[in-house]
């Protein structure tokens, strides 16, 4: 789940999501700031794209083949990363909301939140929202957000069920080159839940998602 994250100088707030459509939702929100996601694997044509962005190869996009679903620039900080700051994490949520939806929360200026990419649990498809180089309002810690790449999956905690194989190898091959772009260690200490981050009230990505597996596909096995 992605928060609003709170930034130097600014007093926490809170606000409910809307619901999803099977499931209520579950997301708090925090402030804090966002920006680009991308879509996996080999560049998608328009024929096989069904994502929420744009299916054409956008040589702004950070991940070869992603579609750009841009999110309001009112939801996140522009930044030069990694000049700015280092990018030394993978913060992995979990949606709270199907996938279409979360897209048209990051794009909605009132919504305050965001993640660079957002990943579709029926095919892995892949939608960026922020660029690598700002910084995403996601984890509800400014510092754990300037030095981290947000990652959103399609889903709820307590439905594993979303948490598909092309989900997990989808996003496995995201994390795996933002590691090898940054210098990232491939390990649960570089590459953590959202309940991980210091002051997180959130339990995402929750019990049933499969770290032991994840991580081994990261590393290629």
């Amino acid at each position: 789940m992605t928060v609003r994250p709170e930034a130097p100088g600014e007093p926490a707030g809170e606000r409910p999501a809307p619901t999803g459509p099977a499931h209520p939702a579950r997301r708090s929100l925090l402030r804090g700031g966002l920006a680009l996601g991308a879509a996996g694997g080999a560049v998608l044509t328009g024929a096989l794209w069904g994502g929420e962005g744009s299916a054409d190869a956008d040589p702004a996009v950070d991940w070869p083949g992603a579609a750009w679903a841009p999110a309001s620039t009112a939801n996140y900080t522009a930044s030069d990363r990694p000049s700015a700051y280092p990018v030394e994490l993978v913060v992995i949520h979990v949606t709270q909301e199907t996938f279409a939806d979360t897209v048209r929360l990051f794009q909605d200026p009132a919504h305050a939140a965001t993640a660079h990419y957002v990943v579709r649990s029926a095919d892995g498809a892949i939608d960026q929202c922020v660029r690598e180089h700002d910084i995403a309002w996601h984890a509800g810690n400014w510092d754990y957000n300037t030095r981290s790449v947000g990652i959103e999956h399609e889903g709820w905690v307590d439905d594993p069920s979303y948490f598909t194989t092309a989900l997990y190898r989808s996003s496995a091959r995201l994390t795996a080159a933002l590691c090898d772009r940054y210098g990232i260690p491939k390990d649960r200490d570089h590459i953590i839940g959202h309940h991980e981050v210091p002051g997180a009230d959130h339990t995402d990505p929750g019990p049933a998602w499969d770290w032991t597996g994840y991580v081994r596909l990261v590393n290629g096995g």
